[in-house]
């Protein structure tokens, strides 16, 4: 558990707009950024200071795409980016989940399984017993939240080790999904239905798909502005306003860019919208609400957060409900985009991409950092490698041996980004 907050807050951590050490660190980043010039050297103290972002990740991917493109350059064509996207979605909505547990310093082995044995359930109620499909996949959810309420029990009552709990639920819900599949060991989906055509056709129409585009480049304007008065109106440091208008503008431009080439091919596919929406509701919610302060307190330092008189049992109770309700969406979704529930679903590598995804993405493994976008650019890097490997007709095991790498180093930038915060905040 990371020890890198000082000291508790004082006073009543309720009061969101109330500056505190602890749960707002935005006081000690920004600076009288005045154009593109300041702005420029805002980011430079920030990056200086060890607070790199997803400029690690974002390097990485410019050079991963650089290799495969230069290697295949069908690799960077519409249609093959978007197959990458349909495939980033699934996965990518567990890792938000795994986004949760690490930002509190603990860890969920069994979302793998979690996400294999809710695709089951949903194949089993749906197709074999003719529950309508929409109250499968909501009976799926609700018993993904109820393992995760369990693991927070155990941690919370017990003390259990989360490690320890999750991985013997990884063995728990294994089981469960090879006895719900019984001896067939699969359940194929209805080809052709509403679900399926979700995983594998449905795309945004072009209309609109460019007004989506639109949106988050609106939503940091109004965000901005509304931070830029609160702050001016405390007497606080806050960027300019032309600064903020440069970056809307930028990932607006960007983001149409993004959507016009998408269109050239099949399209933004529906179900990466979804997790996009998603990854934007998370984003939301611990960046701008109590809850999330109160997260990133308990992962920067637990005990300070408790004197503060922050609920962590509750908090507690709540990240590991949603990880483990994420995971059983992502394996619905799973199963919507291989249209069958089997054996296989939520095993291999699974884990292994949903918790890389978020480390590589730029979630601590110390606690107390993190964003839900590392999980959308962690686990389109994962993709990426996957897509350029196949495309270049090179062994799976290569894949694995390439995620491991970058993950290993995005552990040690992390780890060394830590260590220069500390350094920087004792200087």
């Amino acid at each position: 558990m990371s020890n890198q907050a000082q000291g508790a807050p004082q006073g009543n951590p309720q009061k969101p707009d109330q500056p505190s050490p602890l749960l707002d660190r935005s006081d000690v980043r920004v600076k009288h950024a005045t154009g593109i010039g300041g702005a420029i050297s805002a980011f430079v103290d920030q990056v200086k200071s060890g607070d790199l972002g997803s400029l690690p990740v974002v390097v990485g991917l410019i050079i991963i795409w650089t290799v495969f493109t230069t290697l295949n350059p069908v690799f960077l064509s519409a249609n093959n980016l978007v197959n990458l996207l349909f495939d980033c979605s699934t996965i990518g909505v567990i890792s938000l989940g795994i986004v949760c547990v690490l930002m509190v310093g603990e860890i969920d082995l069994s979302v793998g399984s979690m996400s294999g044995f809710a695709s089951a359930l949903v194949g089993m109620l749906w197709v074999n017993n003719g529950w309508p499909v929409g109250l499968a996949i909501v009976a799926a959810i609700v018993v993904g939240a109820v393992v995760g309420a369990l693991y927070a029990s155990l941690l919370n009552r017990l003390g259990m080790p989360s490690f320890v709990a999750t991985l013997a639920g990884l063995l728990a819900l294994l089981g469960l999904q090879l006895y719900v599949l019984g001896a067939s060991g699969s359940i194929n989906l209805p080809y052709g239905s509403a679900m399926v055509n979700l995983g594998q056709i449905i795309v945004l129409p072009p209309v609109v798909s460019y007004v989506i585009a639109l949106v988050p480049g609106v939503v940091m304007l109004v965000l901005g502005m509304r931070t830029h008065q609160r702050r001016r109106a405390s007497n606080l440091s806050a960027p300019s306003m032309s600064s903020l208008l440069t970056r809307c503008i930028v990932v607006t431009v960007l983001l149409e860019i993004v959507v016009a080439y998408l269109n050239q091919g099949r399209g933004v596919p529906l179900l990466f919208a979804l997790f996009l929406a998603l990854a934007v509701v998370m984003d939301y919610m611990l960046r701008r609400t109590q809850w999330g302060r109160s997260m990133h307190a308990i992962g920067g330092n637990k005990e300070a957060a408790r004197r503060a008189g922050i609920n962590v049992k509750g908090i507690y109770m709540s990240a590991f409900v949603l990880c483990s309700s994420l995971a059983a969406l992502g394996g619905v979704l799973s199963a919507a985009r291989l249209a069958s529930a089997s054996q296989q679903a939520g095993t291999g590598d699974v884990n292994l991409n949903a918790i890389a995804a978020a480390v590589i993405g730029g979630t601590s493994l110390f606690g107390g950092r993190g964003s839900a976008y590392s999980a959308v650019l962690g686990i389109i890097v994962i993709q990426s490698i996957a897509s350029g490997l196949t495309l270049l007709n090179l062994s799976s095991s290569l894949r694995f041996m390439i995620t491991g790498a970058v993950l290993a180093i995005a552990v040690i930038v992390d780890s060394l980004a830590r260590q220069s915060r500390v350094s920087h905040g004792r200087a």
